[in-house]
C-alpha cells in the first residue's frame, strides 16, 4: 500500500491518511527493531499458561496502532500459546462497535480471545498513562491540538511501550 500511497480504510487513495500509513510503517518498522521487554516481564508472559489470541483492531493510517501494536507484537512473540490477529476497523463494524471508546471508533482496540473465541477482556485505544493524557487535555482544552499529539508521540518515544507492556500484565492477571 505504501509504494502505491493508498492506505487502508474506506478512501484508500485520500492522499493525507496514505501520508500517515507511510509514517506509520517506518514508525513500526523502527520499533520492531528497537523495542525491549525486561526480563522479569517477558518472564511473566513466557510463563502463561493459556491460549490466548490479541485481536486488533486498527487501520495502517492509526497513529497510536504504529506505536502500540509493534508491542503487541513482540509480546505475542514470547509466548507459543499466544496468537496475534489483525482485521481493519472499517471492513468490521460490527465488531468495531462491540467496542466504542466513549461512543467513538478509537483504534486500535486489542480484543483477548480464549481459544473458543470468546472475549476475555480488551485494551485500547492508548496506554493507560497516554489515556489519561488525552483526557486530561480535553478536559481542560476540549480538543486536542496539534501542539499536544506532537508531546504524545514524544511520550510514546520515552515510553519505549513499556506502559503498554504493564497494561497487558495488568489485564492477563485476571484473566
Amino acid at each position: 500500500m505504501v509504494a502505491e500511497k493508498k492506505t487502508s480504510g474506506p478512501v484508500p487513495n485520500d492522499e493525507n491518511l496514505a501520508k500517515y500509513t507511510a509514517m506509520n510503517e517506518q514508525r513500526s518498522k523502527r520499533l520492531d527493531k528497537t523495542i525491549k521487554i525486561s526480563q522479569e516481564k517477558a518472564q511473566f508472559f513466557q510463563t502463561f499458561d493459556k491460549k490466548i489470541t490479541f485481536l486488533a483492531i486498527t487501520e495502517f493510517w492509526c497513529g497510536d496502532a504504529a506505536q502500540s501494536l509493534p508491542v503487541v507484537n513482540k509480546i505475542a512473540e514470547l509466548n507459543e500459546k499466544f496468537t496475534f490477529k489483525l482485521v481493519f476497523r472499517d471492513e468490521n463494524e460490527a465488531l468495531m462497535n462491540l467496542f466504542l471508546t466513549n461512543g467513538g471508533k478509537a483504534i486500535p482496540i486489542v480484543v483477548f480471545l480464549d481459544e473458543s473465541g470468546n472475549v476475555l477482556a480488551h485494551w485500547g485505544s492508548r496506554p493507560s498513562v497516554a489515556t489519561q493524557m488525552v483526557e486530561d487535555f480535553k478536559a481542560e482544552h476540549g480538543s486536542l491540538t496539534a501542539e499536544f499529539k506532537e508531546d504524545l508521540q514524544k511520550w510514546y518515544n520515552q515510553d519505549k511501550g513499556n506502559t503498554l507492556v504493564d497494561d497487558f500484565i495488568h489485564i492477563l492477571k485476571k484473566i
